[in-house]
């Protein structure tokens, strides 16, 4: 059932997905664009093609900075034999992301595909882990057990069904007191406020970290982010720039595990400056 106060955007970019009769059928599109690097990131262009499977495959993409704590408890949170039964494959890509503390190793022992950025940063990690994944479909989430797992088959049967092309998740409409301090609540709501006004963004909260969109998006964005802003970047591409038929779902946004790697007042100064050179650099 769907949650009451979810939004919809509807642009007129096409990247085609369907439902047949059969099962689930994904056509893809050529795409001309590319995912950019960083000065700081090793150069990366076009993702590899893959082999098409006759089923389709979902890519988890998880960025993890020393999440030894909690690394275990998020790959196996995945709901991967749920997914099966709707006809999917599914992939869990964790980036570590410079980690020292076993990350990456307790990650693969869980059953996770681990690939590294060695080079530190949020937006990094993600830029990493887009080019590496191979799914038809990409979901995001942290390595913290803030973000619903569980909910992954149902905002892929809405991606689906609703021939959407990019879900955000909206962590506010459901937050539970405590969870989010109010620094953060404010910084956040500023930031998407902000993001409204510049973009005509449809989000509620544009800096929520839990995505499900179609791959063929990622051909045609122009990331550049390497840190915390990329959360921003990535919707403004897909809903301003690319104009693609997007919705928001809310969620419920849980307590986090381990150290939070998020510098309030740095990150999101940089991600206010960031929005401002986007629109007017």
């Amino acid at each position: 059932m769907r949650a009451a106060d979810e939004s919809t955007a509807t642009g007129t970019a096409t990247f085609a997905l369907s439902t047949a009769a059969t099962g689930t059928a994904l056509r893809r599109i050529a795409g001309n664009g590319r995912v950019r690097s960083a000065a700081a990131a090793p150069p990366i262009g076009r993702r590899p093609a893959r082999q098409r499977s006759a089923i389709p495959l979902i890519s988890v993409v998880v960025p993890a900075l020393n999440e030894a704590e909690t690394i275990e408890r998020t790959v196996r949170a995945i709901p991967r034999a749920e997914l099966a039964s709707r006809g999917f494959d599914t992939e869990i890509v964790v980036v570590d992301n410079g980690s020292d503390d076993g990350t990456a190793g307790i990650a693969a022992r869980a059953g996770a595909r681990v690939v590294t950025e060695p080079a530190r940063g949020y937006g990094l990690a993600y830029r990493r882990g887009f080019l590496e994944a191979g799914g038809d479909i990409i979901c995001t989430m942290d390595a913290d057990l803030t973000y619903p797992a569980d909910m992954l088959p149902e905002l892929v049967d809405r991606l689906l069904n609703d021939e959407l092309d990019f879900i955000n998740t909206d962590r506010f409409a459901l937050l539970s007191n405590g969870v989010m301090s109010r620094r953060n609540r404010i910084g956040n709501a500023c930031l998407s406020l902000t993001a409204r006004i510049l973009f005509n963004l449809p989000f509620k909260d544009s800096q929520s970290g839990m995505w499900v969109f179609r791959s063929e998006l990622l051909d045609h964005m122009d990331l550049r982010a390497s840190g915390m802003a990329l959360s921003e970047e990535i919707k403004i591409e897909v809903a301003w720039r690319l104009k693609a038929r997007c919705a928001e779902v809310p969620i419920r946004y849980g307590y986090r595990s381990g150290e939070s790697k998020l510098r309030v007042w740095r990150d999101g100064l940089g991600n206010l400056v960031h929005l401002a050179r986007r629109r007017f650099g």
